[in-house]
């Protein structure tokens, strides 16, 4: 399993229906992970590679999505995404996390390890 792109209503049925109103309610089976990226960001194309990376390492345990913020406006800005790459971190019960800048894959393991599996 590859990392997969999310557009608006892909977003609404696999993580979360904003649609709906209500505080925030997880959709998904299993924790995930949101890239808010652009193509011609510099280091959202270094996150890129460690994100398919783990996404094979974590096959079954957790989703890794991909959303690209000049597509997908109104999700980045529902998210309040002012600098990329930013992270969502999703844990299958509470609140995500979100993280701004470049992670290295240490970084990526620890929060996955901690807080999401």
């Amino acid at each position: 399993m590859a990392t997969s792109k999310l557009n608006i209503e892909t977003f609404k049925e696999k993580i979360f229906d904003f649609t709906q109103g209500g505080d925030w309610k997880f959709e998904g089976d299993k924790p995930a992970i949101i890239d808010f990226y652009a193509d011609w960001c510099g280091p959202c194309k270094m996150v890129a590679p460690i994100l398919e990376d783990l996404s094979e390492e974590y096959a079954g345990k957790l989703d890794i999505y991909k959303v690209d913020t000049e597509v997908e406006q109104e999700l980045a800005a529902m998210f309040r995404i002012r600098s990329i790459p930013s992270i969502l971190f999703i844990p299958k019960e509470g609140q995500p996390m979100m993280q701004a800048g470049a992670l290295p894959a240490s970084s990526f393991r620890e929060v996955i390890e901690k807080e999401l599996l």
